[in-house]
């Protein structure tokens, strides 16, 4: 899992907004009182979120499972001279050693976690390592999304230097939508290479992730939809999550 996609994961969501996404979670802080001051990211990706908000003052701390990923997430933080912990961790296994103010886990990287078991786990670990009173942030592609927006559907996009396809297929059995990405990246002989990889999120409902917060200790005190604070309409593709540590 991203690991040719890491060379284009930047190019392929440009039209991602760091810094609204950033500017959302300190929105979320000053909502519910909070001024953390240690951070911790799941699924950091080629971290650029945690370079946002490293650059806004927070000491942060960013894991991911992929070395692909966190090799661009560390050269982007080189680049301006931050000082930021990044961990080639699983979330499902992460350890750290001490606690945090704050943990967010954003663009869908928990529906990457495709069982609920896993779900717990996560959220089980997240509440060990949250100091008292911490939130923990994140948000899912809502089941409507996988299901209709992006399941069985087929994206592409083609550039001179790189194309891709995105071929989607959902399953209605297990709730998942897997994504078949081909890229065709053009080489220095002017050549196009052809990559190849797969994907899977599986979609949470609203009941499944209440539940596995209560189970794990985190106390749910916030459900919205995307980047706002109202509550999420029935077509929400995208819902955030806010749960704190007693």
């Amino acid at each position: 899992m991203y690991t040719k996609f890491a060379d284009f994961y930047d190019r392929l969501t440009h039209d991602i907004d760091y810094v609204r996404w950033a500017d959302y979670l300190q929105s979320a802080f000053r909502k519910y009182g909070k001024d953390p001051k240690l951070v911790l990211e799941l699924g950091c990706g080629t971290g650029s979120l945690a370079v946002e908000l490293s650059k806004r003052g927070y000491d942060m701390i960013a894991l991911d499972a992929s070395t692909a990923m966190l090799n661009k997430a560390c050269e982007k933080a080189r680049k301006v001279n931050l000082d930021i912990l990044f961990l080639n961790q699983d979330m499902r296994s992460f350890e750290l050693y001490g606690t945090v103010d704050a943990v967010v886990c954003l663009l869908d990287s928990i529906n990457y976690i495709t069982s609920l078991k896993d779900i717990k786990t996560v959220f089980k670990l997240v509440n060990n390592y949250l100091n008292p009173g911490g939130l923990f942030i994140f948000d899912v592609n809502s089941p409507y999304k996988l299901s209709t927006v992006l399941g069985n559907q087929t994206f592409y996009e083609f550039d001179e230097d790189i194309s891709w396809v995105w071929v989607n297929t959902y399953n209605s059995k297990d709730k998942t939508t897997t994504f078949d990405l081909t890229f065709f990246v053009k080489n220095e002989d002017g050549l196009y290479e052809r990559y190849d990889e797969t994907h899977i999120e599986r979609a949470f409902t609203g009941e499944e992730i209440r539940e596995a917060l209560a189970s794990s200790g985190l106390i749910l005190i916030g459900e919205f939809g995307d980047l706002c604070f109202k509550a999420p309409a029935a077509d929400e593709e995208r819902i955030f999550y806010i749960a704190q540590k007693a």
